[in-house]
């Protein structure tokens, strides 16, 4: 039996994810006890009315469920008026950008990692602990992945992992038997992928390319020993392990694992609903946990989450547990108050967890996640499982990404694909891609 790296201080992270059913409904009304009480008529009359506006990216059926959660807000409290601002991931930041530039930032703004600290920097958040935002049912170390310089900035929305989301009836399909994802290694996954691709002629291939997004590369740069960026702002990786990295890309398109570079980019453009799992026409690809529904849905089929490989390969596991998003306040709202009040009432109100559910990743309010758990999909909890599987396994996480980081998105697009099209060797690739990454985040 391979030794597993215990967790430190993560644990309660999903401990109550593993679908508990005892005493959910005593945590339901526990939950609810310890919200805020809405802001009550004073001598002079009703609380005077506010607007205040929150922006946040996503689909449709994210917008509808956020508009539900709006509408209960404020029926909570009645005298404050939250105005939507939402957009698609893509144009979600040029936005958010243009707005502050013109002193017109949200009040409440959904953060990516990436962006955290380049916002925190320039002043645009508010310090959410100065605010007096109630965080005491979020595990410290989630907290500690918003918190800069001892400042709370952003506060998780849920947690969620970077995992491979595979379809059982392809490997069926091809005559293939799922791994064992405890133990498989990465030649194992290029391997595995190829035999499927083969097997079907194409009419199934094995995986989905991964290079297009970086947080697979920080996993296994993580079981290595190295991290994609390093507490002091700078590269945390050798180039050769980003070559590696690369080459384990070419061996799949080589062997048919994977289509080639055209289809693989058309594919990557279309989104999670449109990714060779979700359309029947692949077997593996890698997602985070809280796409998992989307993407069963758009398939029509059970699919299943599975480790990423070479957790028991390398020095140490990779994986590790990230908030899906952030929720951050306006350092220059005009209505901070009432900003906090709504942050509040997205963790930590049971009401606002009975319709988000694991839309913005598993709650990170522990009884909230508790308490709504029995109202999951059977994908939300296939996820929830998951994930407490992994407590054991996960060692820590990722430092917040430096200033700069966003511009990393589309660094690690672009090379990625010179590689596929074979217009950079992974060599070259990745010495490009360390230069372009530490001017970036000034490294």
């Amino acid at each position: 039996m391979r030794h597993r790296p215990a967790l430190r201080g993560r644990t309660a992270v999903l401990r109550s994810a593993a679908l508990l059913a005892v005493g959910a409904l005593a945590l339901t009304a526990c939950a609810g006890s310890s919200e805020e009480p809405a802001a009550e008529a004073t001598s002079s009359g009703p609380p005077e009315p506010v607007e205040i506006r929150f922006s946040w990216w996503g689909s449709d059926t994210r917008h509808e469920l956020t508009q539900q959660v709006l509408d209960k807000f404020t029926e909570k409290y009645p005298h404050i008026t939250v105005v939507p601002d939402y957009t698609d991931w893509n144009s979600y930041f040029d936005k958010l950008s243009t707005g502050v530039a013109g002193g017109d930032a949200p009040d409440v703004i959904t953060q990516e990692e990436r962006y955290l600290a380049d916002y925190a920097s320039r002043g645009v958040l508010a310090d959410l602990n100065e605010l007096g935002l109630d965080t005491s049912k979020i595990d410290d170390n989630v907290l500690q992945s918003g918190t800069i310089d001892d400042a709370l900035y952003g506060v998780a929305t849920g947690v969620n992992a970077y995992a491979i989301v595979a379809d059982p009836e392809a490997f069926a399909a091809a005559g293939v038997e799922l791994p064992d994802d405890e133990t498989w290694t990465w030649d194992d996954y290029v391997d595995i992928a190829n035999q499927i691709s083969t097997a079907t002629g194409k009419t199934i291939y094995g995986a989905q390319d991964y290079g297009f997004n970086e947080p697979g590369f920080s996993i296994y740069a993580r079981q290595r020993g190295e991290s994609l960026y390093t507490e002091d702002g700078k590269v945390g990786y050798k180039d050769s392990t980003l070559a590696d990295w690369w080459q384990h890309s070419l061996d799949l398109q080589a062997g048919g694992g994977t289509p080639d570079a055209a289809l693989t980019v058309e594919v990557d453009a279309g989104g999670p609903e449109q990714s060779l799992v979700g359309t029947n026409k692949g077997a593996m690809a890698w997602f985070w946990t809280n796409q998992l529904t989307a993407i069963n849905k758009a398939s029509g089929r059970q699919l299943q989450l599975l480790r990423v490989p070479g957790e028991s390969e390398e020095e140490r596991t990779g994986m590790y547990f990230k908030p899906a998003m952030y929720y951050s306040v306006s350092a220059k709202s005009e209505h901070p108050e009432e900003a906090k009040l709504l942050v509040d009432f997205l963790l930590n109100d049971v009401a606002a967890g009975e319709l988000l559910l694991s839309d913005r990743g598993l709650p990170a309010n522990t009884e909230v996640r508790a308490a709504v758990q029995d109202k999951f999909s059977d994908t939300d909890k296939q996820a929830a499982e998951f994930l407490a599987d992994l407590e054991d396994e996960i060692v820590d996480g990722p430092v917040v990404p430096p200033v700069g980081a966003g511009q990393v998105t589309e660094i690690t697009r672009r090379l990625n694909q010179e590689v596929l099209f074979g217009r950079m060797s992974p060599q070259d690739a990745a010495k490009q891609y360390t230069q372009e990454v530490t001017l970036a985040i000034g490294g």
